[in-house]
């Protein structure tokens, strides 16, 4: 039993950071780091972030494979894409770097962080009307296990959570809006959208003029989901216009941004450069063997991606 790695060593860590904590967690697993992938009819597992479909020759006996992109729509649909179930290697908790991410930009737009630093280069001693969590209503478009840790710490912190969703929930935590007939009710109730979609053709494009002109005058964007998710164009007409007052903006297109994208620029906008969440070697490690130990004995893949959904 093998598992073949293909530049996860490159990004995170290093060879033998993942054949030490494989052998520490799950010792009869044999380690290959790409292109030394060996016997081929060997390799039952493959782990990697973004795949090279036309460079990985064919794995006969591949039983599934884990990606570490939060996204998958850069591959899920390649032509030579295996057959073997595909997962993401996500804790089933969420990531307390998310959810501190999410949380730390929420409190950052709620209490007008950025007006009182435009107020500081004025060198203006700004009083303003500060608004209490009560009245602030945070909206989160996925309610995924990234999106729902930091959803119950700002519903427990006294803020009004809701969430939007593409089908309905049994005993939700948080008010469920789900399908598009119910967007535009969703977005009519959000003062701060936190975008935690995958990005597939119902949603990119989600934010754009049409769902912005939805949305109480003042709302506020952090997208930590897709930048396709965000039209570019229509975000900065919104800001200028007064119908959007801020945007944190940590997912891009493309990235990096480009030195000429007015978005850099912005007075509205914080580009964050794609870091919300850095995962170990550890914790990914953790994951990868507690879904290999469930197929080995006979159970389903753990948080197993629906192709056809491209999610």
């Amino acid at each position: 039993m093998a598992l073949l790695i293909v530049d996860l060593d490159k990004r995170i860590g290093n060879a033998a950071a993942w054949r030490d904590t494989f052998t520490e967690q799950l010792p009869e697993l044999e380690i290959r780091i790409w292109p030394d992938a060996g016997n081929l009819a060997d390799i039952e597992y493959l782990a990697f972030m973004h795949p090279d479909f036309d460079s990985i020759p064919l794995l006969p006996n591949l039983k599934a494979m884990f990606s570490r992109s939060a996204g998958v729509e850069s591959f899920v649909n390649h032509p030579k894409l295996p057959r073997a179930p595909l997962c993401k290697i996500e804790p089933p908790g969420g990531d307390p770097m998310m959810t501190e991410y999410v949380i730390m930009h929420v409190l950052r737009l709620h209490r007008d962080i950025p007006g009182y630093q435009a107020a500081q280069a004025r060198r203006e001693w700004r009083r303003t009307t500060i608004v209490r969590p009560e009245q602030r209503r945070v909206g989160f478009l996925g309610f995924g296990m990234m999106a729902k840790p930091p959803a119950l710490v700002l519903q427990s912190l006294g803020f009004k959570v809701h969430a939007w969703v593409r089908t309905p929930r049994d005993n939700p935590a948080v008010p469920i809006f789900y399908g598009p007939d119910q967007l535009e009710r969703f977005l009519q109730q959000t003062d701060i959208a936190v975008c935690l979609l995958p990005l597939t053709r119902e949603t990119e494009g989600i934010f754009c003029a049409r769902t912005f002109a939805m949305m109480p005058r003042g709302a506020m964007l952090v997208n930590v989901g897709r930048g396709g998710h965000v039209i570019d164009e229509d975000l900065i007409k919104a800001l200028d216009s007064g119908q959007l007052s801020y945007a944190t903006l940590d997912a891009l297109s493309p990235e990096p941004l480009p030195p000429t994208s007015p978005l850099w620029g912005h007075p509205k906008v914080t580009v964050m450069p794609h870091v919300a969440r850095r995962p170990t070697v550890g914790q990914l490690v953790t994951e990868i063997v507690a879904n290999i130990r469930r197929i080995e004995e006979g159970g389903q893949p753990l948080q197993e991606v629906d192709v056809t959904l491209g999610y």
